[in-house]
């Protein structure tokens, strides 16, 4: 039987027996018929000739060709139940996709603004009415303290000591940690806590709407993509100034545990990310001011000692 003729019972066995849907199979099918060429190339010319050592080389050859992690992924898994129908079907004994795993994906580095940019978003001119003023003491607790979305909807007064600079905050797991809530912040709660009272809010909650209910999660989330656009012409979301906060405490402190502890983090390798970005930062940086490092060389530059 050729590798083509048992693709081929493979692929009928899944539409008609299993019923796949029309999407899945065209899937099974390009996955597969990528791994025929690989193998016909080889000089492979039966899936009982395919080892795991082969198929290994197959996934790292598509892998350096541009194929996405979740594409090899979903291409062995295709492999693994093409085998166990061979095996079934006492065609082949062995399954050489079996233990092989997709190479990791490389982990997407969080987009920040820079310092100059949260800046630009925070320091414009704040008009003094509900909306505004309720919007800006959120912005500035986002940035200030790092918050999360769900944290800074599930505030309530009794979490904040503005004389004392901090804020209690209850995070994933029901873990409660206190944060320190920087002048900035302090100056723009204190301005919205009056103008708060004015629609007799149904309970404690920090932030509320013109209703008097508590801000729901999307709410904050509205309201934060305006201001991006509004002051920063770009998407913004409430997680970006989350990881503004962080990419900038790491920057200026280089207290990685610190910076664990602030975000509440259970795990110091989560924090770690932070790390990249510094160091995309600090390249940057070396990048255009050490003269060594720019691209080639200066009119002056003649390669001998002076």
């Amino acid at each position: 039987m050729s590798l083509a003729t048992d693709l081929d019972a493979f692929l009928e066995h899944l539409r008609s027996e299993r019923q796949v849907s029309a999407h899945t199979l065209s899937g099974y099918q390009r996955d597969l018929l990528k791994v025929v060429q690989l193998c016909e190339k080889a000089g492979i010319t039966g899936w009982a000739d395919l080892d795991v050592r082969q198929l290994r080389v197959f996934v790292a050859r598509l892998h350096q060709q541009g194929l996405a992690s979740r594409s090899l992924a979903r291409l062995l898994s295709a492999v693994r139940g093409l085998y166990q129908y061979l095996i079934r079907e006492r065609l082949c004994r062995h399954n050489p996709a079996d233990g092989l795993s997709a190479p990791k994906a490389a982990r997407k580095l969080p987009r920040t603004l820079d310092a100059d940019r949260a800046a630009q978003l925070l320091d414009g001119g704040v008009e003094d009415d509900f909306i505004a003023r309720r919007d800006q003491a959120l912005l500035e607790l986002f940035y200030s303290s790092g918050l999360r979305l769900s944290e800074l909807v599930g505030l309530d007064l009794g979490g904040l000591d503005l004389a004392a600079g901090l804020v209690r905050v209850v995070g994933k797991g029901n873990k409660v940690r206190e944060l320190p809530v920087g002048s900035a912040a302090r100056h723009a709660i204190e301005q919205w806590l009056p103008i708060r009272e004015q629609v007799r809010p149904a309970d404690d909650a920090l932030f509320v709407g013109i209703s008097g209910k508590r801000l729901t999660p999307r709410a904050v989330q509205l309201r934060v993509r305006q201001a991006g656009v509004r002051e920063l012409g770009q998407h913004l979301h409430p997680h970006m100034l989350r990881h503004s906060f962080a990419s900038h405490m790491l920057e200026s402190s280089q207290d990685l545990r610190a910076v664990q502890e602030l975000l509440g983090h259970a795990d110091i390798a989560t924090t770690q990310i932070y790390t990249h970005l510094d160091f995309q930062h600090l390249a940057k940086v070396y990048d255009q001011a050490h003269p060594r490092a720019r691209r080639g060389k200066r009119d002056n530059d003649t390669g001998a000692d002076e």
